[in-house]
């Protein structure tokens, strides 16, 4: 090759990188109602990524917001990320998919919910979501006559249970009235309570040994998600056997959990994000259900709190903590 041609090549050559060096990589917005998710669960949600051909930090990269279980900030974060002209946004959990949704009519959106997208507003369709949402849904909601099921055959002696939920959680309504049908049907008392702050948090447990209540049941929510450590401590303390929504609380020391696998569901979601990013559109994207749940039952806080389980309980368990 003439030197001249050589020299055109290379300074060619030098331009196309120095081109391909500029073009600025799509970014994923990621909104959480309450804390950051653990590392595990990123973990699942890059995988998820991979499987379809993104690489988190060479083709793409991640902004999180998350609003730590206060609710009133998530419209502000969601047009954060919609100013900053992000090209896909993952939605942690209804009230953040719903400030997402109403931030956007663009942007694709992701969602993780618990609850049912139809009845919540996220989509008309679960086949063909319309217009730029599509995701994955929990189903929780429909869990209620499981829960109690499970906690009486752990607590047969308990008439009277409690579910806490997060009142502000538009998730809470449904989830409270799929228990208070159960709980008719299997003729139990539910007593409904309410937190949706530290103070109410702590308030929430002597009431449950004032009105000497068998059992509880933790709904699931980005709030009660993060403060996961203290709800198990001040169930294990006061000796109140409760089923909690997602097996990290199990591992935690709760007694047990019964609901979706959420790696699962993380992993999803990043399949869903990485195949709008290489071009599909999210109506073409169907909503994600479950196809089984999971429980986990923590023997060795059983055993703490004097509670046996019997054979027949521990042979449906998907784990066992010992």
């Amino acid at each position: 090759m003439r030197r001249r041609d050589f020299l055109t090549a290379l300074v060619g050559t030098a331009l196309l990188a120095k081109t391909n060096a500029q073009q600025p990589r799509p970014v994923i917005g990621f909104l959480h109602q309450g804390a950051l998710p653990p590392p595990s669960l990123k973990a699942a949600f890059r995988k998820g990524l991979i499987e379809v051909g993104i690489s988190d930090g060479l083709d793409i990269r991640i902004e999180d917001r998350a609003a730590d279980g206060k609710y009133d900030q998530l419209p502000a974060l969601a047009a954060d990320l919609v100013n900053r002209k992000v090209a896909v946004i993952a939605a942690e959990l209804l009230p953040a998919a719903l400030a997402a949704k109403a931030a956007t009519q663009s942007i694709p959106i992701v969602f993780l919910s618990g609850s049912d997208p139809i009845r919540s507003g996220l989509v008309s369709s679960i086949n063909r979501p319309t217009s730029n949402v599509t995701g994955i849904a929990f189903m929780f909601t429909r869990l209620g006559a499981k829960n109690l099921e499970l906690l009486r055959a752990l607590v047969p002696q308990a008439t009277v249970i409690a579910a806490l939920a997060n009142p502000i959680n538009p998730n809470a309504v449904p989830q409270i009235n799929d228990l208070q049908a159960a709980a008719r049907a299997l003729g139990l008392q539910l007593v409904t309570l309410g937190a949706s702050n530290d103070a109410e948090l702590e308030s929430v447990f002597p009431t449950l040994s004032q009105q000497q209540i068998g059992a509880l049941i933790v709904i699931a929510d980005g709030y009660l998600i993060s403060r996961q450590d203290r709800l198990v401590d001040l169930a294990n303390r006061l000796a109140v056997p409760t089923i909690y929504p997602l097996r990290q609380y199990a591992v935690a020391g709760g007694l047990l959990s019964y609901g979706a696998k959420l790696p699962d569901a993380f992993r999803q979601c990043g399949n869903y994000v990485g195949n709008i990013l290489n071009g599909a559109k999210p109506a073409d994207l169907p909503i994600l259900q479950p196809e089984t749940y999971e429980l986990v039952i923590n023997l060795k806080t059983a055993k703490q709190l004097g509670i046996t389980v019997s054979p027949n309980l521990l042979a449906l368990a998907d784990e066992v903590i010992e």
